[in-house]
């Protein structure tokens, strides 16, 4: 299982530098943990610069991950590993859902750059 970070779903939908790495990992939906702030921060960036419907259509196949709402454990836990790597509340809050569900973080988000369990794409 692994955790496919907003940047990298970004990516894939707007045919960025590193669509075609991302691509792989995004092929195999129910192998993928979706914290519920990733479909968030997807819908938002892609609402404010194209459209709600791409923004839908964008998030449409996410609810065929195994999509992970925020709870009190969660929240507790993201707020721990928040304090202890530094890290923003929704990398926190990504973070954390690896930690608990036990898989990888694919990102380029510099924030979980040197972290244990990230598969990094440098940008």
């Amino acid at each position: 299982m692994i955790i496919v970070d907003s940047c990298g779903w970004l990516e894939f939908y707007t045919d960025g530098s590193l669509a075609d790495q991302y691509a792989g990992y995004l092929n195999e939906l129910q192998n993928i943990v979706t914290p519920v702030i990733i479909i968030y921060e997807v819908y938002k960036k892609i609402k404010r610069e194209r459209s709600e419907a791409d923004a839908l259509f964008a998030v449409g196949p996410m609810h065929k991950t195994n999509v992970v709402p925020l709870d009190t454990q969660l929240a507790l836990l993201a707020a721990d590993v928040s304090l202890e790597f530094s890290l923003p509340m929704a990398d926190a809050l990504v973070y954390a859902t690896a930690c608990l569900y036990n898989c990888q973080v694919v990102t380029s988000d510099q924030h979980f750059k040197d972290l244990k369990g990230v598969i990094y794409f440098q940008k």
